[in-house]
């Protein structure tokens, strides 16, 4: 895949509007229950990168970042304010917030997860952009060192581990993290009239698989 592991300014997506979006296929019956399914087992991520603008240097600097992607061509990483660690957002991460595995002996791969819980029910999202220099990683509750114990893929989200983790080890993680996207439009349309006036440019965002 096409993708640049630069950031989008995180002053500019500050203040953006979007979130996590769901396809679900609905079928009403003649009876009036309903039958639902969805095809995709992870939420896909759409944002709009021009409600964040506030000035025009914020202009310029969105040009640019769409002008070195080549509008839709690139994908890049995004930081959602709303959703950008594997702990609460009053808190920081900890090496044993999530778990990400159990140990066999022989597995050293594991791939960092973000985990939902709601009403008994869970939902576990792979994380593919860790932020560099975030990951903390845990063995059976003893924190393990980075570099020394393990490295981690910052461009995959895969933790390896130098010597496997032993047979019914947890593995645990915590992390920052960043949304995979690319822009979903090859054109930016900005009425300097209208900005100055309040109105923002319409820039979709919309998360890549990677």
């Amino acid at each position: 895949m096409d993708f640049h592991e630069i950031r989008f300014p995180a002053n500019l997506s500050f203040g953006s509007v979007g979130g996590p979006v769901r396809h679900t296929d609905v079928v009403a019956l003649a009876n009036g229950f309903e039958e639902r399914n969805t095809p995709w087992a992870h939420s896909r991520r759409r944002y709009d990168a021009g409600m964040a603008m506030r000035n025009l240097d914020d202009v310029e600097a969105l040009i640019a970042f769409f002008e070195a992607r080549r509008g839709q061509m690139y994908g890049f990483r995004w930081k959602d304010w709303a959703d950008y660690k594997s702990c609460n957002a009053s808190a920081g991460p900890l090496f044993d917030d999530v778990v990400i595995g159990t140990g066999d002996g022989s597995q050293t791969d594991f791939q960092l997860t973000r985990l939902y819980e709601s009403g008994g029910h869970t939902y576990s999202r792979p994380i593919a952009k860790p932020v560099a220099g975030t990951v903390l990683v845990g063995l059976d509750g003893v924190p393990q060192q980075d570099g020394t114990d393990f490295t981690v893929d910052v461009t995959t989200g895969v933790v390896t581990f130098v010597t496997p983790p032993g047979n019914g080890q947890s593995v645990t993680a915590g992390f920052e993290f960043d949304v995979p996207v690319r822009f979903d439009t090859d054109r930016i349309n900005i009425s300097m009239a209208s900005f100055q006036a309040g109105e923002a440019p319409d820039v979709p965002v919309i998360e890549v698989r990677v």
